[in-house]
């Protein structure tokens, strides 16, 4: 499936975009926030594709004009996530290049996923979540609607070997109509 934005395609990540993803994803101000490690190299970034990225509901976020990947935005259901044990909730994740921070891109590309989750998945609501310290995840949550819900502390962050403290933020399929009307 593809999805559009005014500004963006939504497609999903082939293994061709190995080396874009790499160009972003092996900075080192981009996934440790999010719990991934840096990528260390293309083929490591064609491996990610293969194995995390090239699953249902993961989309490349790609500008219109190269419909060349930037970031990543998905919904985890089911055992993908650890979020909600409910078949009609799902979990929100974005990320993107640092070279794009601050345009409103991963805003734009998620409020599409989130009309997809509501109007297409039948889905009764999305999850959401940040690290302690990730000021800009929370204000792209707070900017969609989400809402703060609860914290977690000692969260095992095996991907960097961490351990966290998370917010995790909901938008119910009521807020998401409500935020619609005014």
């Amino acid at each position: 499936m593809i999805l559009e934005t005014q500004r963006l395609i939504l497609r999903p990540w082939c293994e061709a975009d190995a080396e874009d993803l790499y160009k972003y994803a092996s900075d080192p101000d981009v996934g440790p926030w999010a719990g991934w490690p840096p990528h260390e190299s293309v083929e490591n970034s064609r491996e990610i594709i293969r194995n995390v990225l090239a699953v249902p509901e993961t989309y490349a976020v790609c500008l219109k004009e190269d419909n060349l990947p930037i970031g990543s935005v998905g919904l985890k259901m089911g055992k993908a996530t650890d979020m909600t044990e409910r078949s009609d909730e799902c979990e929100l994740g974005y990320w993107i290049g640092k070279k794009f921070w601050g345009r409103g891109l991963i805003p734009e590309a998620s409020q599409e996923l989130i009309r997809h989750a509501f109007e297409d998945l039948g889905m009764r609501a999305v999850w959401c979540g940040y690290y302690d310290g990730n000021v800009k995840s929370r204000r792209v949550q707070e900017k969609l609607g989400f809402a703060y819900h609860h914290t977690t502390e000692g969260l095992d962050v095996k991907l960097i070997n961490e351990i966290r403290t998370g917010h995790a933020m909901l938008l119910t399929e009521e807020m998401w109509y409500g935020q619609k009307i005014k």
